[in-house]
């Protein structure tokens, strides 16, 4: 079988994240918008995310393992 190629152009996704997923995963992803309500945000919650998003832009995170580490949580499996 020959391989098959999908191009996007810039124009097709105009400078946005592009996601590519099998068409059934999709309408099971299109199905759960029907059983999960969209969460309907406060004016002060949509400025909070607002400069969060802004922050993530900035590079101003802090990484599961980061965070894992400044807590003092370890994975690490107990020796036997």
């Amino acid at each position: 079988m020959k391989p098959q190629f999908i191009v996007a152009t810039k124009k097709i996704i105009k400078g946005r994240e592009f996601v590519m997923i099998p068409r059934e995963e999709y309408e099971d992803m299109l199905s759960l918008r029907n059983v999960m309500p969209r969460a309907k945000l406060t004016l002060a919650q949509k400025k909070d995310l607002e400069q969060a998003r802004k922050a993530y832009r900035r590079g101003e995170y802090m990484t599961l393992k980061e965070l894992e580490h400044e807590l003092g949580i370890s994975h690490s499996k107990p020796s036997a």
